[in-house]
């Protein structure tokens, strides 16, 4: 009996504390009048798909692309973006029960035109890519969530063949391996995934590599990188080429086993990659098209990391630039710029195709958007 009563204790303490979770949706917009919130916070309720506003901040520029840290705690912004002669990286507290955001401090970006942050899995390191100058900036963390002073910054100068888009490096997102023990920079302007190997225990903790990068297709523009759940693969979206590269992946190292296009074979122009992620199941792989399309590709991933495309989902908006999934992988939420509107999609766990779902959200320029269970 007594069993039985303790048994049945523990599975109520339980789902009180599975039902104190909650499901957030972050939002950044390319927003120049600071008069106008430019991040906001949603709550995403995980059976009908709707959002529900909790709290906003105003006072910034151009929070581009927003990360939340592993506890849920502080949130992460690329500010000042797209601002000649400036950049910067801001971080702010965020409080659930009290439904604030509030602002702590900010960085130079170490370079013009942030455009992606990642935190380090341990919480105390920050890593920002400037795609103008093209350079990445590693920044301490303090205990507090506010940013400490620049620890490393790397610049480089390399281009690649297009004369226009190519001059030279413009680091576009910063990716940490599944063990969080490398980084790897996905260079669109010198046709490189760079990587460093990063030991969180050290004063500077990015340090070379015997292979300091993974040359793609010359014009191919390699953008944002994805990890595979089983941590054997990896996926970079190309946006010049509007290709997806997939790799076989080892300790630090890439080695290419296929390239598909994100577009119909039918398209010769037009196309704009953007962002790419994997379902936590490991059997889908979802890629965003701007340009002509402006659509989320479906892919599956069978048990050799290889893809076959199943269909095409609109986005229902113009230049989806950010899209992301959700924890559970029931839900999809896709960033339109343009036309300024956020769209809920219900995943379909076995057939990997999308349903919207919910009402739209608005916010004009939208940029960025991150989901967090906390």
């Amino acid at each position: 009996m007594k069993q039985t009563i303790s048994l049945f204790l523990i599975t109520f303490l339980i789902s009180i504390s599975l039902s104190a979770q909650n499901t957030y949706v972050f939002l950044g917009s390319y927003n120049r009048d600071k008069t106008a919130a430019s991040i906001l916070v949603y709550q995403l309720d995980t059976v009908k798909g709707k959002l529900t506003q909790v709290t906003s901040v105003k006072n910034l520029i151009n929070p581009s692309f927003l990360t939340v840290s592993p506890n849920g705690k502080y949130v992460y912004a690329c500010t000042d973006s797209k601002t000649p002669n400036a950049g910067s990286v801001s971080s702010f507290e965020f409080n659930p029960q009290n439904k604030t955001l509030t602002f702590l401090n900010k960085q130079p970006s170490g370079g013009e035109n942030p455009v992606y942050v990642s935190v380090h899995k341990s919480g105390k390191w920050l890593v920002n890519g400037n795609y103008t100058e093209g350079s990445v900036s590693v920044y301490p963390l303090l205990e507090n969530g506010k940013i400490d002073s620049i620890a490393q910054n790397f610049q480089y100068q390399d281009g690649s063949v297009n004369k226009e888009r190519q001059t030279r490096s413009h680091i576009h997102s910063t990716i940490f391996s599944p063990q969080y023990d490398y980084l790897f920079l996905p260079d669109l302007g010198a046709d490189k995934i760079r990587c460093y190997q990063f030991d969180a225990t050290q004063k500077q903790p990015l340090t070379a590599t015997e292979t300091p990068f993974t040359k793609t297709d010359p014009e191919s523009g390699p953008r944002h990188l994805s990890f595979h759940p089983n941590q054997k693969f990896a996926y970079c979206i190309e946006e010049m080429s509007g290709t997806i590269s997939a790799y076989g992946y080892e300790n630090g190292i890439l080695q290419k086993i296929q390239k598909v296009n994100t577009h119909p074979d039918t398209l010769t122009e037009g196309f704009e990659s953007s962002d790419i992620h994997i379902s936590p199941d490991g059997k889908f792989l979802y890629a965003t098209n701007r340009g002509k399309e402006n659509n989320i590709a479906i892919f599956t991933i069978d048990e050799k990391g290889l893809l076959a495309n199943i269909g095409y989902q609109s986005t229902l908006g113009k230049h989806p630039r950010i899209f992301a999934i959700d924890e559970t992988g029931k839900f999809l939420i896709a960033s339109n710029v343009l036309t300024g509107n956020v769209v809920v999609f219900k995943r379909n766990l076995k057939t990997g195709l999308l349903k919207k779902t919910g009402k739209e959200v608005q916010l004009e320029n939208v940029s960025c958007v991150q989901i967090k269970k906390i």
